[in-house]
Order: C-alpha cells, then structure tokens, then sequence
C-alpha cells in the first residue's frame, strides 16, 4: 500500500478519534482523563498519524522510573508503550512502524535508556513488528489481560543516534 501520511504530536482537539480508535481497535479501553494524563505526563510521546487531514492511528506513552532489564539493579528511566493502534483498513503501510520510531524518539528526550511494552501472546503480527524494531521478549505475565490473556512483556535499550537531545522536564 502506498499511502501519503503524516505523523505529528497529538492534539486535544483529537481525543475524540483517539478514543475511537482506542474502542475499535482494542480490546483494552481508557476513559478520556487516562488519555489527557497521558499527554500531560509526556507530550512529546504521544503521536498521531493522519492522512488527508484524517487521524488513521495513535501511540500514547510514558516515561516511569524503574529497575534496568539490562543492568543489574539499576535504577533507570523506561519508556513504556502504553497503547498503540491503527485503523484496520490502513494497517500493514508501516504506520504503526512509524509511530513507534517517533514514540520511543519523544520518549528519549525525556531520558528513558529503556523502552517497554505488553502486548498480548496471541497478538503474532504485533509481536513481530515489535522484534523488527529490537525488542526482545523479556518474559511472560500470566493473567495480565482483564479477559485473562497472557501477555509477553518486551524491552528494548536505548541506542542514540546523532542529534538526539534531552528536554527538559
């Protein structure tokens, strides 16, 4: 497919579309203020993809504190995923690709050396996307679904690259 899209930092005006999305594409759903907190915590990490003036996808992220998956127990700043879709009839054009690159990009800048995601067992396309970009399966979370689905818990370490820079926080 190829599609002309663009991907910019979301917008309040698109809660609506975002939440639609969400609900569409998703089993996992979030009220409105989970989204906005989201925004808030870390703007720069939360991304839209458009096309014809059209919001096609979404990733909304944030930056935690935490134990390194890489480094014995040290403490790190990790960029979690927290929630990644793309309307059904524009999947598999790299969008969801794309928005990642930017997401963990955006997280950087807040100083995460280490991204994370949940993403469910099942879910084989998403799981091999995520391994293209170098994530790596760190273990499984038995029951983490409300619906009882496992999930895999994937990490990925922070390489940076020329012209990268931290904002402030």
């Amino acid at each position: 497919m190829n599609l002309a899209y663009a991907i910019r930092y979301f917008k309040r005006e698109d809660i609506e579309t975002v939440m639609g999305l969400n609900r569409t594409c998703l089993p996992e759903n979030y009220p409105e203020s989970f989204f906005i907190g989201l925004h808030q915590h870390a703007p720069h990490a939360f991304f839209v993809a458009e096309t014809e003036g059209r919001v096609i996808g979404y990733i909304m992220c944030r930056v935690e504190r935490g134990i390194s998956s890489y480094r014995t127990a040290a403490p790190v700043k990790k960029g979690h995923i927290v929630s990644v879709a793309v309307s059904r009839e524009y999947r598999k054009a790299g969008i969801g690709t794309e928005l990642i690159k930017h997401s963990m990009k955006g997280m950087a800048e807040y100083g995460a050396k280490e991204f994370f995601l949940e993403v469910r067992r099942t879910n084989e396309a998403a799981i091999k996307a995520y391994e293209k970009l170098g994530f790596d399966v760190k273990r499984v979370l038995k029951g983490y679904y409300r619906d009882g689905e496992d999930a895999y818990l994937m990490v990925k370490e922070y390489i940076p690259e020329d012209g990268d820079e931290a904002v402030d926080e």
